[in-house]
């Protein structure tokens, strides 16, 4: 990290804002006493040192992190916020992958495929609904998709630069 202030300046920050929160037992905010607001405070941390220091790396980690600590914040507290949490887990992913491309141009071809994995997931019951004159053949194939994505990433391991 060439700009060594802003990560731990960010950290020290939050989790001293966090802790003295916690000190005060204000119940306005005692659902954010939690692990996933440590999670979520290092993640800014990362986004700051990622867009405030340009190293771009480091959006991916802190995309993640703030990602899956507001997941587990949302998830069963807000209506409309959608329960699947590893297809939601790999959206994230897929949006962190995306916000790098944007500064770095790359990592386009991930970012797309964990996109339409997480969108398989979280939408597998109304694309069951709509291909229903395919559910037996989609039942065997999502029974079986994780050895597909193994023979995928076996192929890109053992494919040779050109």
């Amino acid at each position: 990290m060439k700009n060594q202030r802003i990560f731990p300046g960010i950290i020290l920050i939050g989790f001293g804002a966090y802790f003295l929160l916690q000190q005060t037992e204000l119940t306005l905010f005692q659902q954010f006493y939690s692990w996933p607001t440590l999670i979520v405070i290092v993640g800014i941390a990362f986004l700051g040192q990622g867009f405030s220091a340009r190293e771009y790396e480091a959006i991916l980690p802190g995309v993640i992190m703030t990602g899956f600590g507001l997941h587990f914040h949302l998830a069963g507290h807000v209506s409309f916020w959608p329960t699947n949490t590893i297809g939601m887990l790999i959206l994230i992913i897929s949006v962190g992958f995306f916000l790098r491309f944007q500064k770095t141009n790359n990592g386009l071809f991930q970012a797309f495929l964990f996109l339409i994995i997480s969108v398989l997931m979280l939408f597998y019951d109304k694309i069951a609904g709509y291909l229903g004159f395919l559910q037996s053949g989609m039942n065997f194939i999502w029974k079986f998709w994780p050895a597909l994505l193994i023979v995928i990433g076996i192929y890109f391991l053992l494919k040779k630069k050109k």
